[in-house]
């Protein structure tokens, strides 16, 4: 090979070289690019988490909250509407049994008209009996 050959093949080669060169920029500033976008990906989430953080930590004093009142409900429920409810039932029963009471006077009264009845009945057969009536 001459010399004229030995440097036309150098700079055969120097001129691929240059094209690989040339293409692997064009391949770093399509890298740099996407890598930027990435970036501002990255911040855009950054942002959003941190929302995120804010939103849980204001839930989790919502939820503190709304513990705290189901406490109260529930304390509320056992020591005075239970119990409130027991002295109103405890009061039925004492009219129930009031009730009752008065319906067997009642009953008691029934069954004496019904006696009475009986006895003027047999009172007029015996009357009839004797002759008096």
């Amino acid at each position: 090979m001459t010399q004229s050959e030995m440097i036309r093949a150098i700079y055969d080669d120097m001129q691929d070289l240059k094209e690989d060169v040339h293409i692997l920029k064009e391949d770093v500033h399509v890298l740099k690019e996407d890598v930027s976008v990435l970036k501002e990906d990255v911040q855009d989430l950054k942002v959003k988490v941190e929302v995120l953080r804010e939103d849980v930590d204001d839930l989790k004093e919502d939820v503190s909250a709304l513990k705290e009142n189901v406490t109260g409900i529930q304390l509320t429920l056992e020591n005075e509407t239970n119990r409130n409810i027991r002295v109103v039932a405890e009061g039925h029963l004492d009219l129930n049994r009031k009730l009752d009471d008065a319906l067997k006077v009642e009953n008691e009264k029934e069954m004496m008209h019904l006696r009475i009845n009986v006895l003027e009945n047999d009172m007029r057969r015996v009357k009839e009996k004797i002759g008096i009536a």
